[in-house]
């Protein structure tokens, strides 16, 4: 089962107790980080709390109204419990993971309810517009835009929905390629049951072991073989969406000349709308060769280049993600030190060679680059885009480098724990541009956040890389660090470093987000990004699927 587990998950952070990230192996990332911020990184600034030490306050929802869940639900799918309750009450941003370290869980949810079908779902929705309490779909809980936090002034009472007991592949089409998936199931779990016929939905975003498909489609995700697998939009065909004023259904066709794309209007509502309840989505036949290697140029802009000329010849890679300096050197430093002494040392005298060619890991672009399919087709691919890369500067590392990354991707969710343990500040974000614009987003970007992060003097460091590419132009995604600020000033010092950068990427051509989502983080910038018509449109179908407001409130849509 994908819900949420007492002993098993780490409610304040991310991801599962028993996996931690491996600092003990790799000699260099310390010094590196004590270099670079400044500081010792010696002493814990935050303990993991406990559940007993969260100030909760009792239910709100009264009796009669929980009994009336439980007897649709079942007694086991409805809960009242502290660890459910704080559980579900945020995300996973570094304002969320913040706050849990600090105790405080502001808003709490009253109670967590798992339907266990779609009509269960139907009449929750009736129910809490009857009573007037507001209703939060919820997926993995991995959102890092305050997307699953209630802001539910008014209300009688907050039900987090938990679509984990909706969690299977219903229907496998063999002959049209594609799969009907209910959207509780987490990315293993969807993973699993479609490699068992033989396919794969190819998303795998960096939260694939804790998020939901309704997650993902709810969003507008991307995974990190986005670039060849596609999008999510890309990858669904239909949806049911059950809303407080019904169930929206659309049509199970390729494509369609019906008027707009009601199914392109619930992708990406994050729950403001309704409850996505299943998908039929695209899927292809697990790729009998999975071929990953490394690369490096002397500098971000032509690695830049490099990927620009690789999409627009239609030398379209399954994944392509360029590091900048930083990020390359960071890289370099998360390098494992293990392995025999001889090991170490052949790796050294590469090193050697490449500086001696020019190329260095600590000023120049790593690339990874991953082709997925049949061997002839990434045979193919793989000659032409590497003769691409050898013409514009770039140097073929082989196998080991892209192996080393594809085999660890998921693991660097858990450094930020102890970084943040450690008194460190570390978030992420990203946004998106045409290709004449990515290198001036770039900087400009990146010196915003400096400039707000180095403020009163201090030390940081901004990492970015191209993680998701198009033929017309890129995302950027970027990972920043600085010394955490004093105690009780923590959050505004995010706070600010947030709001330089969305403003930076709204004046310099960006999109607010490319795969992250809105939530309540990035809704102030909704009217510049799509401007007062098309806020008033959202508003409009908003009023007509939920003239009640119950459907997670203070997401997506702005205050007036």
């Amino acid at each position: 089962m994908s819900d949420y587990v007492e002993g098993k998950t780490r409610w304040w952070g991310w991801g599962d107790l028993d996996q931690r990230f491996d600092v003990e192996n790799r000699e260099n990332i310390m010094p590196f980080l004590r270099q670079n911020l400044g500081m010792a990184l010696d002493r814990d600034r935050f303990t993991d709390p406990e559940l007993e030490e969260i100030d909760l306050p009792p239910c709100r929802i009264n009796a009669d109204i929980l009994a009336g869940l439980e007897k649709l639900c079942g007694r086991d799918n409805i809960s009242v419990d502290r660890f459910q309750r704080v559980s579900h009450s945020m995300g996973k941003s570094y304002r969320d993971l913040l706050r849990f370290r600090q105790r405080r869980v502001e808003r709490p949810v009253d109670a967590v309810v798992w339907p266990r079908d779609e009509g269960e779902v139907v009449e929750l929705l009736r129910i809490a517009e009857d009573k007037n309490i507001a209703l939060i779909p919820f997926g993995g809980g991995s959102s890092v835009t305050g997307g699953v936090e209630p802001l539910a002034e008014g209300r009688s009472g907050v039900i987090s929905m938990d679509l984990a007991r909706l969690n299977r592949v219903l229907r496998v089409d063999a002959t049209s390629q594609t799969a009907v998936i209910q959207a509780g199931a987490l990315g293993p779990e969807i993973e699993e049951q479609l490699n068992a016929h033989g396919y794969t939905l190819g998303h795998f975003p960096e939260s694939f072991d804790h998020s939901s498909l309704g997650g993902w489609l709810a969003t507008r995700a991307s995974g990190r073989q986005s670039t060849g697998y596609g999008d999510i939009e890309d990858m669904v065909l239909a949806l049911r969406m059950v809303t407080p004023r019904g169930v929206i259904d659309t049509r199970k066709v390729p494509s369609t000349a019906a008027g707009p794309s009601v199914l392109q209007l619930c992708v990406g509502s994050e729950g403001v709308f309704g409850v996505i309840t299943e998908a039929t989505m695209r899927i292809r036949p697990l790729p009998s060769v999975v071929d990953y290697r490394g690369l490096i140029f002397r500098n971000f802009a032509a690695g830049v280049s490099a990927i620009r000329e690789m999409m627009q010849q239609g030398m379209v890679p399954t994944c392509v993600r360029l590091s900048d300096r930083t990020e390359t050197a960071l890289a370099q430093a998360f390098r494992s030190t293990t392995g025999s002494k001889w090991k170490r040392k052949a790796e050294d005298a590469a090193l050697r060679f490449l500086a001696s060619r020019g190329y260095s890991f600590e000023d120049g672009a790593f690339m990874v680059l991953g082709l997925e399919g049949e061997r002839e087709e990434v045979e193919f691919l793989r000659v032409g885009i590497l003769r691409l890369c050898r013409e514009l500067g770039g140097f073929h590392l082989g196998t080991s480098p892209g192996r080393q990354w594809y085999n660890s991707r998921h693991e660097t969710a858990y450094f930020r724990e102890q970084l943040i343990n450690w008194g460190v500040m570390v978030d992420t974000l990203e946004t998106a541009t045409t290709w004449d614009n990515l290198l001036h987003l770039y900087g400009e970007v990146r010196s915003a956040l400096r400039s707000s992060l180095e403020e009163g003097g201090g030390k940081s460091m901004v990492a970015c890389h191209v993680s998701h590419s198009y033929r017309e132009g890129a995302s950027l995604y970027y990972t920043f660090f600085a010394p955490m600020a004093e105690e009780g000033k923590e959050e505004e010092q995010w706070e600010r470093a947030k709001r330089a950068a969305s403003e930076a990427i709204m004046e310099y051509g960006g999109t607010i987000s490319h795969h992250h989502g809105v939530g309540y983080e990035h809704a102030p910038w909704m009217r510049r990004e799509v401007g007062d018509i098309s806020l008033e449109t959202i508003r409009a179908v908003k009023k007509t699927v939920d003239p009640a407001e119950i459907m997670n409130p203070g997401k997506l849509i702005p205050p007036r």
